[in-house]
């Protein structure tokens, strides 16, 4: 098993460096959204949707969600005088409603989660809230000041998956040496406090060189920081929010796609909440 994880990470550590850096913007939007497709293939089997044709038509839903907000915004219109397009902006604000009814539903549960937890439809809305703006967030930042430093979006996102991958590693180590208190272990008894506040202060690094690679001034710093930990802390409960729809499936893995690691949520959970949170922070406050 961990000489099939390694394998795998060998192979898509590379790719997915290339496509940030150096796919045109056309490239990266495409790619994006198969890695979405994918992931919605997986959500829909999470969601109770067991046929193929069924995994088809809710993949499709996902897609053309995409491709009408691609086709509604270009890329030329996505930034405006240092402003995000309207419409992306929206989807990133309801994705922070969403994520605050996440929160909700993951510390309730199992109470009050019989509406949702019996209903595929309920569980496949939920994979659009999830999917879509991570998507927005990912084109959103990728395509901040192109036109001035082509890389300057792709160094936004590379922030938020360092902080995020250093939370995971600190959170690893810290819970298995020192976890006692479980977070929630209805959802996923594994996951601890400790844990938590390790996967945090393991972050803080990352998060410091950032604050002096941008070159804040010092009465934003704290700004900086605190949005750091809250993007930090929200891909936890991404992480938390797949493993309860897992749960209430009875599954193990979101699917079987990457030897060694599961599906592909299994590895983006938690980027699914970190990098619509982070953008709507960024584009609201940072910018």
């Amino acid at each position: 098993m961990l000489k099939q994880r390694i394998l795998t990470a060998l192979v898509l550590a590379p790719l997915a460096l290339w496509a940030i850096l150096f796919l045109p913007l056309i490239g990266f939007e495409i790619c994006m959204g198969l890695i979405v497709a994918l992931a919605a293939w997986e959500w829909a089997n999470m969601s109770g949707f067991k046929s193929g044709s069924d995994k088809a038509i809710y993949t499709l839903i996902i897609v053309l969600f995409c491709l009408v907000l691609g086709l509604a915004v270009p890329l030329e219109q996505i930034w405006h005088q240092g402003q995000l397009n309207a419409l992306f902006r929206w989807v990133l604000g309801f994705s922070m409603v969403w994520w605050a009814v996440s929160l909700f539903n993951v510390i309730a549960y199992p109470k009050f989660s019989s509406p949702w937890r019996c209903s595929k439809r309920y569980r496949g809305l939920f994979g659009v809230f999830t999917l879509i703006p991570t998507w927005v967030a990912l084109v959103a930042l990728r395509t901040n000041l192109y036109d001035i430093t082509p890389f300057y979006g792709a160094s936004l996102i590379f922030y938020v998956l360092g902080i995020v991958w250093a939370a995971d590693i600190g959170a690893f180590f810290i819970g298995i040496k020192f976890g006692r208190h479980k977070l929630r272990p209805n959802v996923s008894p594994g996951k601890t406090l400790e844990g938590l506040f390790g996967g945090v202060t393991a972050s803080f690094a990352i998060i410091g060189f950032a604050a002096l690679h941008y070159q804040f001034d010092a009465s934003r710093i704290w700004m900086h920081i605190a949005f750091g930990c809250l993007t930090v802390a929200v891909s936890a409960l991404g992480d938390l929010n797949e493993s309860m729809f897992k749960r209430c499936e009875g599954i193990k893995d979101s699917g079987n796609l990457l030897p060694g690691h599961g599906g592909i949520l299994d590895r983006i959970d938690s980027l699914t909440a970190a990098f619509p949170v982070f953008a709507f922070c960024y584009v609201t406050w940072m910018v």
